[in-house]
């Protein structure tokens, strides 16, 4: 399975599946929700099939999911934690971003004119399947998992710093780029995937998920222990070292393996 949200040319939101076309991703049909199936697809309307970068060009993207809220892990590797002069944490160090941060591939950040410094975070984010309630240590947590997603966890550092908790730092309107896509068909609790940050071009983080520090299936774990997690609910892995800042006219691009490129521009 993998999917996007998208508008339609009447600009009416809908989801369609994705598709590898002569290396170039298409959305290709449209589909029902996949995390509410009992929705009708939407095939009264006309679609002919169109790349992901086509739709990115046109703003036309939406975040793929719609979570009631997005978890956090900081300092989940131990060179992001190292360049920040940070020690590593004992138990996964959590912090929420409201739903209101989210942003689009394609669309802008926004830095905000109280910060004089806004840095990416690019980062491998989890997507809820289904309701995940103080699990067990040892649960399995693959039923839960509905697929994967590309996250920035973009932040204002002098404000994350200045701040007691990291709420406003993390929080301001677009902080939170994702998507473009939704993929089941990566297989991070079993395999290792590579994630890449580029500014302008540039590569400036690589992780794998081999070097986390807390796994994803102790991640979900030890979250549902203490909020219940819900179907579209994002939970943001960690970010490796590399973070830097961006500046109005940058372009921030997101790269993940088996995952289409969430790519940002900054203003």
């Amino acid at each position: 399975m993998r999917y996007c949200k998208l508008l339609l040319a009447n600009q009416i939101p809908a989801f369609a599946a994705v598709t590898e076309r002569n290396n170039e991703l298409f959305a290709t049909e449209l589909i029902a929700d996949p995390l509410h199936p009992q929705a009708a697809p939407r095939t009264a309307h006309p679609f002919a099939p169109i790349s992901l970068a086509q739709l990115e060009r046109e703003h036309r993207l939406l975040v793929p999911v719609t979570p009631t809220k997005i978890v956090c892990v900081g300092r989940n590797y131990r060179d992001h934690a190292a360049e920040l002069g940070n020690e590593v944490p004992t138990e996964p160090l959590l912090f929420l971003k409201p739903p209101s941060s989210l942003l689009p591939a394609g669309g802008t950040v926004e830095r905000p004119a109280i910060s004089k410094r806004v840095d990416f975070e690019g980062e491998l984010a989890i997507i809820i399947g289904k309701q995940a309630r103080q699990l067990a240590d040892d649960a399995d947590v693959a039923p839960f998992i509905h697929g994967y997603t590309c996250l920035n966890d973009v932040t204002a550092r002098d404000i994350q710093k200045s701040d007691p908790q990291w709420t406003r730092g993390k929080g301001f309107d677009t902080f939170c780029p994702a998507g473009p896509m939704v993929s089941n068909e990566i297989h991070p609790l079993t395999e290792n995937i590579s994630l890449v940050t580029r500014l302008n071009g540039e590569v400036k983080q690589r992780g794998e998920t081999r070097d986390l520090i807390f796994t994803l299936p102790h991640l979900i774990r030890y979250i549902s222990q203490c909020m219940t997690l819900e179907p579209g609910d994002l939970i943001a892995t960690g970010t490796p070292a590399g973070v830097a800042p961006m500046q109005a006219g940058d372009i921030c691009e997101v790269e993940i393996t088996g995952l289409a490129t969430l790519r940002n521009r900054i203003r």
